[in-house]
């Protein structure tokens, strides 16, 4: 049985320390409720746009460690950025990627190639240092202080199940300009 999303982000919100956030789509609800204060920028709306945006927060903050938490079918969309992000090659970002084979925020449907879609060997052929899938919450609980730890860029494939809000049954939130306005003033003053 895959694991819930919310596991998952309970997990990375426990030993992320200092790190900056990326929540994208699914995440994103779970994301508000776990982590309220967090230094994060949620990427909703833009579907595709978390690697970029992390890549982004990467390359201008190298003394922080940057968390992606990305969706397959939002991936998919812009399957391009692996190569982008692997070719900036930036040491601290981690890209989680939620593995669940649909597009669950516009209803569900099967992404192209599925399930069977190898985000791993992607990352890897693209360049990331590392490339890693997890399917369970204990095994990332077991592994997360050294995947928070290791160089990146690194991709970390995290087969979930669905969870139990989308920004579509969850309205809320901070709009995305407030949500960067909010963060530069925090990161100016760190």
């Amino acid at each position: 049985m895959a694991m819930k999303p919310e596991e998952a982000l309970r997990a990375i919100a426990a030993a992320r320390g200092d790190a900056l956030c990326v929540p994208t789509m699914t995440t994103a609800p779970a994301w508000r409720t776990l982590a309220p204060d967090d230094q994060s920028v949620g990427c909703v709306g833009f579907m595709g746009g978390a690697s970029s945006l992390g890549l982004g927060l990467a390359l201008a903050r190298p003394d922080r460690r940057v968390l992606v938490f990305d969706g397959d079918g939002s991936l998919l969309m812009q399957l391009g950025s692996l190569a982008t992000v692997a070719g900036a090659a930036p040491r601290n970002l981690v890209h989680f990627l939620f593995k669940n084979g649909v597009y669950h925020t516009s209803g569900a449907q099967e992404i192209p190639g599925g399930g069977g879609v190898d985000f791993v060997q992607m990352a890897k052929g693209a360049g990331y240092r590392a490339a890693y899938a997890i399917t369970d919450v204990a095994e990332l609980q077991r592994r997360l202080p050294s995947l928070l730890r290791e160089e990146g860029p690194i991709l970390v494939e995290l087969h979930t199940g669905l969870a139990d809000k989308t920004p579509m049954t969850d309205r809320g939130g901070v709009p995305f300009a407030e949500q960067v306005e909010r963060l530069r003033g925090r990161l100016i003053a760190s």
